[in-house]
């Protein structure tokens, strides 16, 4: 066989191996687009549960980040419950104490008085004037002593009738006032710091 002839098999078998290896390359595309097909779901489905998984530790931190939030607002209430709780015993125990206080000052600037009445009493009564002005110092100094304490007497004398200061139990016909008119004062009245404590019992004109 001539050179020629040789380079001439030579060629046909290198064409006739590759076709025989493009006929091999195109049986194995599809398989491989197959495999391809098939192993994307699967890639997929990965996915989306690496992705469920992520979301689902996401949601369960974001729900402990409430939990504990909720817990430290519900603790903090709760101290200001019990802090109110205690300020509200506090401040009504110093009431009580400061009323006490107050009692016992009033009560004490009240015993002179006291001691004036024993002393009147214990007196031989012979001289009915004298003992009138004993007994009338004795309602002077009571009297100012309770003013000292913030007792104040309710004016009544030519005054209209006023609902917040008097309590009318009577109405009397007089030509000579005006209607509303307090005509007589039945009981004093007082107030205290602003206050009133008992209102003046009055007669009130009504013609």
């Amino acid at each position: 066989m001539s050179k020629k002839d040789e380079q001439k098999m030579k060629e046909m078998q290198q064409e006739i191996d590759e076709a025989e290896a493009e006929e091999t390359a195109a049986d194995e595309a599809p398989e491989t687009a197959e495999a391809a097909d098939a192993a994307a779901p699967e890639a997929d489905a990965e996915a989306e549960t690496t992705a469920s998984e992520e979301d689902a530790a996401a949601l369960k931190a974001q729900v402990e980040s409430l939990k504990a939030a909720l817990e430290e607002k519900d603790n903090r209430v709760k101290r200001l419950q019990a802090d109110f709780e205690n300020f509200r015993r506090r401040t009504s125990k110093e009431r009580e104490e400061l009323a006490n206080v107050v009692t016992q000052d009033l009560l004490k600037s009240m015993l002179p008085i006291l001691d004036n009445f024993d002393r009147a009493m214990a007196a031989e009564q012979k001289d009915n004037e004298s003992f009138q002005k004993g007994v009338e110092m004795i309602y002077t100094q009571l009297h100012e002593t309770l003013k000292n304490a913030g007792l104040e007497l309710i004016d009544t004398a030519g005054q209209k009738f006023d609902p917040n200061f008097h309590q009318a139990v009577m109405r009397v016909e007089n030509p000579d006032l005006e209607d509303d008119t307090i005509a007589q004062e039945l009981q004093k009245g007082y107030i205290v710091k602003g206050r009133v404590i008992r209102p003046s019992m009055v007669q009130v004109v009504s013609n």
